[in-house]
Order: C-alpha cells, then structure tokens, then sequence
C-alpha cells in the first residue's frame, strides 16, 4: 500500500493499555525464545507477562430495531428462543447467557448467524482486563480554609461530622476517604454530601497491592570474613566492566553465599542499577525477603507463581516503573522490566524447577544469561553443588569461578553417617527410622535443638499391594500405581489428579492389601507412634495450601520450636536454620535408578544440600543416611560432601554418552489417545528427520536419533506417550530443521489426534 493511502486502512475500536507494555527487547528476547524452544512468539510473550495484563473477551448479543421476525414464521432451529430471550431481557444480553435456551453450542452458533445475516441481531466483541488496577477515594479540600472553617462553625451540632471532615481536611489538604472517616468517624456518605456542596473533590488514585514483609533486624553494616571478601572483590571488578558476563560462586553449605548477594546488591544499587536474585523453590522465598527487606527496605519486590494475580501484576508495576530495584521471586521472575538491570543471581542454580515443563519449555538460565548479553549485566550463578554443565563451563573459562571453601563460622561441615537399612531389616526393624536414627531425634530434641527429616516421596506408602495375587490398585488414566494417602484414606494420582476411596479388599482377588514403600504421611505418623510427646510438623505438596502457606509452616517451626521438621525436596535447600542440629534422609536411594541421565547428579545434589542444614550456628551438625545401597559410589561421595570427586566421575560418564555438556539432548514427546496412531506418527517422524539428515546441507551434523520409545510414564490422563531422543549440537540449521518437520507433522491429516512437541535439555 503507497504511503498516505487510506485504502484497506480499519479504525481503531479500543486502545487496550494506556502505554506499550512489550518493549523491542523484550521482542528481540521473544524471537529468541522462539527459535531455541520451538515456540510460538505469542508462547514467549504470554509467559513474560503478568496475568493482570491480559485480556478476556465477553460477546454481546443485541436486537436491531428491525421487529419484522415478530411477524414471520422462522424455521432455523433455535432462532426463535434466542430473539424472545433478548426481548425479555431488554433487547441485549452477553452470549454465554444465551447457552441458557439453545444448550446445544453448534445450534446457537448457527441461529446467531442466520439472525446476523438477517439483520435482527448485532454482536459486538468487548474486551475486559483480567486484573484490574486498584484505586482508593481520595478527598481534597475544594476551598480555602477560612471558608471551609466558617461553614463548619455554623453547622449544627447534629452536623458534627461533617465539621470533623472539614477540620481534619484544613489541616492536611488531602486525605483518602478510608482515612478521614477512621480518624473523624464520618460515614462515606457525609464526605460525599460535602463534595456534593463543593467544599470537597472526590478523586481517585491507584493503590499496589503489595503485601507486608517483616524485616530482619540489622544491627550493622554487613561483615564479611577474608575469604567471602576475596570473592566479593573479584565478583565486583567483574561486574563494573563494560562486558560482564558470567561467574560462578561455588561454596560449601553454610559458606555464606548470601551475604556476599547481599553485599554485591548494594553495590549494584550504589551505581545508580537495579539487581535480582532468583531462587528455586517459592518455600526460599520468605526467609530471603525478610533478610533483603531488612537491609533494602521497600526497594523489594517479590514475584511467584503463589502471589494472587492483582498483587503479582501490582509487583510488576513496581519494577517497571523503577520503584523496586531489588526483585526477588522464582523462574518467571527472570523476566521481570527491571530497569537499568545491573546485576542477576541464580541462587541453587542446580535445581531442576529453573526449566519450565509447560510450553515454552525455557531455562531461565539461559534466559539470564541472553539478559547479561543484551543488558551488559554480570549474570552469577551461586550454588554449594554446581551442575554438571555449569562446573563445566566455568572450568572452560566461559563462567569466571569464585570458591568459598570453608564455613561462615568457621564450624566444620556436618558429620555424616551411613546405615544400612537391609541389616536393620535382618534384625526385625521394618520401620522407617533406624534406631540409630531414633536415638538421634531424642537426643538432639532433649538437648534442645532440632531435627529436620528429608523423603522425596508424598503420601502414605508407594501403593497397596494385595498379599495374594500381589496386584496393586493403578490409575484408569495413567499408567501408574496410585499412592496411598491416610490422612483422606484415599488412593490418588500423582500425575493426573485421580483420586478414590481406599479399597478394603483386593479389587482382583478380594484378598488383604498391604502397603508398600514410605511416604512423608507415614513417616510422620510412625513418628508419633515412636514418640508420643515430640510435636512433628510436616511440609510438602499435601500440607502447603493458600492458607497454610511455606512461610508460616516455617515460621512456626522456627519461632515456636517444634522438634521435628519433616518433608520433601522443600526442606532440602536454602534454609538456614540454627538450631537444626541433625539431618536424617530416610530414603536415600529413591532417585537414583530413574531413567534420566542426570539421576546420579540429582541424588548428590539433594543429599549434600540437606545434610548442609544441620549445624549453621554454634552446635556442631550431624547427618544420616538410610539407605539399601550403602557400597553404592554416589552414596559415598554425597556423604562425605565430595563434590569435586563427583564431578571427575560423572563428567566421564557425560563425555562417553554425549550428554549434555558435551552435546544438546532434543527429546521429541509424541502424546494422544490412541496408542497405534502415536507410534505411527513417532516413527513417521523419524523416518522424515533421518531422510533429511541423510542431505548433503546436513553432512557435517552429527546427530544420533534414538526411538521411538515409551516414555517413564507411558499414559497421563488418557493420552499415550512416545519420544525420540535426539543427541546433537543443536545449531541454527538443526532447530530450523526440526521446528519445520514439527509444523509439517502438525498438518498432515494422517497425524490427526497426535500431537509433537520439542523439549531441549529437560528433565524426566
């Protein structure tokens, strides 16, 4: 179209926000998203918004003033009960109220086109925000104060109010509404009669809903000892080069890390720039914001998944308007407006929950470290047990590495010791606590201190399994066993929500069923058995809610002293805790023969960070281990906190299967309801990669494909599941050439029902 033309040009019908909430760079970060994550630019913008932004569209439905149908005989199905519907209603009325008369949805859709066409109706399309700003009343005083006082001396003494209102107001000039009838107890209704007589304006402002934090109680300039110092100076002249990039900050549990956060923030906001710092797990959150808000004040602001969407947007606000220089918050927070952004940590950076599982499937790592590129900010990775990939990278020289090898305190790391559960089972102990372990919890509750207790599993027990036939209950959605859980005595699905009352008798064979494995419910209530006077609280998917949030199971853990703390992977990291003197893990092996190649990593990871939450303060820490597989390596190395010697041994297994980092790992999840046609359509599509692969332009690739396989868990809630595993250097080429074989498999009419989706470098 020539410049200035008008032709084709449509008018513009609403302006959805007063300003542009997507910048250019968050589009140039958008595009990259989409071209690494085989998403759609829409995915990658959605995911980088708060949901108060987004809108939701509400249909109206109105009569014309053409009233000929009245008169004639319509014969379209439903047409007649949608135009006497909208008469009785006065003429106009939202679509879905119309589903009221016509239930059947292809019906209505047909009469509502058939009555357009006609002309008897119009639809009109509104948009309405899903979250809304909040506003408070605000009064101002509309005269001068001499006149204001002169009417209020004439009132009566019946208008005794309204001479408060206008007392309070000559003295402060403005004042919210709430305020002025709280302090003068006036009723809405008498500020509104003085505006009415103009000795008053009513006007709004906006109000951010941002909920108290309770700050820590800082005595003093923060102190560092030599060691955290050191890092600190070089983590400093990092950051204020021109080019940043990244570091890596590797220290043992109770090194200290924090602090020097804390003492790196500052600077940041001394330079005039805004900083922020994401953790893992929302349960990390109430401690470090209480300690942030202590030494930063109301320049903090928190965003996770948990915030109710008003406040969670008002957040967002804060941000992007410069208000808030500190923002802390979990994966999503990566995105955060932060304006003149000078510095960006990933605490725990090991933890799995920094990749997304749901489309676009992101790594906020990479995304920090696509924002340190763009935004020339130092991008430090801080953890006690480093990935794989990440130590890597750093022993390249692409991360500067920073250690802290000893302890704040000085105090040695815990001591740590292994029991063989096959051996107490030999001596009649079928029980989850060892007696080792047992003796342990009373000691350490009779001298004061407390005990945390660590099972990665939720429930009562792994399954009931009938004694006779030995058949266990399973989902009729998945292909897994339900867990039992005695709290509801139920048997629910993990994977899709299934739940039904516990059986008494074997379905199969009506013989006796016993539970099998331990969960954190069960623990828990052999605990009480074992000790009748030791309060246990327990935290874990089932026990956190909306009202029974992390932080007040942490609170009241910390504050009240309960003895004995017991949960899953949420108490495993980033507490710090002093009275917690002992750690018990009561099934170590749980993760360890899992499919996934990082189930070695994972297993050390967790046991070294849980049992580094014993012995933070003065009292010496000590930890153990229940185990079946004692002799086994991992085992040894994550009890006695031997990283380096896990690294050497696992970066040899990586390099022999090509894992990452030695390459990228695709894996190509094909999901639907008939199990043939997913197969079907996974080796179609690996026929097509192979063919493609074989062309001269892809010569240099070097990609090994594996599958079609069925995945850990075959079926989730009715769908069928297969997956192609993809071993490659993931360049360009190869992503551009797998997204086009992705949106060709989604239109060929032979894969209808299945669906394909991209996962880089995911977790199991």
């Amino acid at each position: 179209m020539e410049a200035g033309s008008e032709e084709n040009l449509k008018t513009i019908d609403y302006c959805l926000d007063a300003a542009p909430v997507v910048t250019p760079a968050m589009l140039r970060m958008a595009a990259f998203m989409r071209e690494r994550y085989f998403c759609t630019l829409f995915d990658a913008v959605r995911v980088m918004l708060p949901a108060g932004l987004w809108f939701d569209t509400k249909n109206v439905i109105s009569l014309t003033e053409d009233r000929s149908w009245q008169e004639k005989n319509i014969r379209q199905e439903g047409a007649t009960q949608v135009l006497e519907f909208l008469s009785d209603l006065g003429g106009s009325t939202e679509e879905k109220a119309l589903r009221q008369v016509v239930e059947d949805v292809a019906v209505l859709e047909k009469a509502l086109a058939y009555l357009q066409k006609k002309k008897w109706i119009t639809a009109q399309q509104d948009f309405m925000s899903r979250g809304s700003d909040k506003t408070e009343k605000i009064a101002v005083l509309n005269s001068s104060a001499e006149e204001a006082l002169e009417y209020a001396q004439r009132r009566p003494k019946s208008a005794a109010a309204q001479k408060a209102v206008l007392e309070l107001l000559c003295n402060l000039g403005t004042v919210s509404v709430k305020e002025l009838c709280y302090f003068t107890g006036a009723k809405p209704a008498t500020v509104k009669r003085l505006a009415e007589l103009g000795y008053v304006t009513l006007t709004e402002r906006e109000v951010l809903r941002c909920r108290q934090i309770k700050p820590v109680a800082v005595t003093g300039p923060l102190a560092l000892n030599p060691e955290q110092t050191e890092a600190y100076e070089g983590i400093l002249r990092q950051m204020r080069q021109e080019n940043p990039g990244s570091a890596l900050l590797y220290g043992v549990t109770g090194s200290g890390k924090t602090a020097v956060y804390l003492k790196l923030i500052q600077s940041c906001l001394d330079a005039g720039k805004s900083a922020m710092l994401l953790v893992p797990e929302i349960a990390l959150t109430p401690q470090l914001l209480s300690l942030l808000a202590g030494h930063f004040g109301d320049r903090v602001a928190v965003l996770h998944s948990s915030l109710p969407a008003g406040e969670r947007y008002d957040q967002w606000k804060r941000v992007r308007n410069g208000e808030a220089k500190v923002v802390v918050g979990t994966r999503s927070a990566v995105f955060a407006p932060a304006v003149d952004l000078g510095l960006l940590i990933l605490d725990e950076e090991q933890e799995h929950s920094y990749k997304s599982e749901s489309n676009p499937r992101y790594n906020a790592k990479e995304i920090a470290l696509y924002r340190g590129l763009k935004d020339k900010c130092l991008v430090l990775f801080g953890s006690a047990t480093p990935s794989v990939e990440t130590m890597y990278h750093a022993r390249q020289g692409h991360h500067r590495l920073y250690r802290l090898k000893n302890r704040y305190n000085g105090k040695a790391l815990p001591y740590v010791r292994m029991v063989d559960m096959r051996q107490e089972l030999k001596e009649g102990n079928d029980l989850s606590f060892s007696l080792d372990l047992r003796e342990a919890i009373w000691n350490t509750h009779k001298d004061g201190k407390q005990t945390i207790l660590f099972l990665n599993r939720r429930g009562n027990a792994r399954a009931l399994v009938c004694v006779d036939c030995r058949q266990a209950p399973e989902c009729p959605r998945c292909s897994a066993r339900l867990t039992y859980h005695s709290a509801n005595e139920r048997l629910m699905c993990h994977y899709c929500g299934y739940s039904q009352p516990t059986p008494r008798r074997c379905p199969h064979c009506n013989g006796p069923l016993k539970p099998i494995g331990t969960g954190t419910q069960k623990a828990q209530r052999e605990l009480a058995q074992l000790f009748p006077e030791l309060e246990v609280a327990r935290m874990d998917a089932d026990t956190v809610s909306a009202v029974n949030t992390h932080e007040k199971i942490l609170e009241r853990f910390e504050q009240e002293k309960v003895p004995v703390l017991i949960g899953t992977q949420m108490v495993a990291k980033g507490l710090n805790l002093p009275d917690v003197t002992l750690v018990g893990v009561l099934d170590a092996d749980l993760g360890l023969y899992t499919s996934s190649f990082r189930a070695a990593e994972t297993t050390f990871n967790m046991l070294t960070q849980v049992v580094g939450r014993a012995g933070r303060g003065e009292t010496p820490g000590q930890a153990i281990i229940q185990t079946l597989a004692p002799e086994h390596e991992i085992l040894k190395l994550a009890a006695r906190q031997d990283y380096d010697g896990f690294y050497n041994l696992e970066i040899r297994l990586r390099q022999l299967q090509n894992c990452p980092p030695f390459a990228d790992q695709v894996e190509l999840t094909f999901s639907g309801q008939e199990e043939g046609a997913v197969l079907r359509g996974a080796a179609k599509f690996r026929d097509s990669l192979l063919a493609c692969l074989g062309l001269p332009q892809y010569n240099s690739q070097k990609c090994t494909v594996l599958g079609p396989a069925p995945c850990p868990v075959p079926k989730i809630n009715y769908n069928y599941r297969y997956r192609l595993t993809l071993r490659c250097a993931l360049d360009k080429p190869l992503r551009e050439l797998i997204a086009h074989l992705l949106r060709q498999f989604a239109k060929d009419g032979e894969n209808r029902g299945v669906s394909a989706f991209a996962d880089v470098n995911g977790y199991d």
